[in-house]
């Protein structure tokens, strides 16, 4: 397998991360976001993913796009160590969490969303960290809401990790790198240094991969 990643990329980090917990290896192929005016927009990348964006996994002739289409193509085709719950309702929740920081949360401080308020917007570089915060810390508090169902434990559902701490680890690396106070959140920080000690989880830290800077 070919993951098209980006070292910060918070939706290459969650399908980074659900490839590690599978124990499945992959060949990461850098797509640097900002160079050369963004490698993702040149016509060769555009050529694997039309949306030009990160991530996009190439395994034999099948390519997916989006993040969460490729941890659930992957938990379908690799079973073991399942990301969802055996049970419906099990699902829906870590579902319900996971899109809450991929639908909700992560889009609004995307790359290419930052470079539109500052670039044609002309948002000042500090209106552009308030506008940061404000939605980090609305998604962070809908999540913390979430996970007082009592159905949490290490993880954000039960004692195994799932597609929600997938989504929800580089969303938190995202808030800190931005200076959000997750004080607010103590289940979030909890469930966060839980998921640290995993060895699939520190492997798939930006500070880990081959692109660094």
């Amino acid at each position: 397998m070919k993951l098209y990643t980006y070292f910060r990329s918070s939706a290459a980090y969650r399908v980074r991360i659900a490839l590690g917990l599978k124990g499945l290896p992959y060949e990461a192929v850098p797509v640097h976001l900002l160079k050369n005016g963004g490698e993702q927009l040149g016509e060769s990348y555009r050529g694997v993913n039309p949306a030009a964006l990160v991530p996009a996994l190439q395994d034999g002739d099948t390519t997916i796009t989006q993040s969460m289409a490729i941890i659930e193509y992957i938990d379908e085709v690799h079973p073991q160590s399942p990301l969802l719950p055996p049970d419906a309702a099990g699902r829906a929740r870590v579902r319900a969490l996971a899109q809450t920081i991929a639908c909700d949360t992560h889009p609004l401080s995307n790359l290419r969303v930052l470079k539109y308020l500052t670039g044609t917007v002309g948002m000042t570089e500090q209106a552009k960290t308030e506008w940061m915060h404000q939605w980090m810390k609305l998604g962070l508090a809908a999540f913390e809401a979430l996970l007082g169902d009592g159905k949490a434990g290490r993880y954000c559902h039960g004692d195994t990790p799932s597609l929600a701490d997938c989504c929800l680890v580089p969303q938190v690396f995202n808030a800190q790198r931005f200076g959000v106070d997750l004080s607010p959140y103590p289940e979030i920080a909890r469930i966060a240094a839980n998921c640290a000690e995993l060895a699939a989880f520190q492997a798939a830290h930006p500070s880990q991969q081959a692109d660094a800077e």
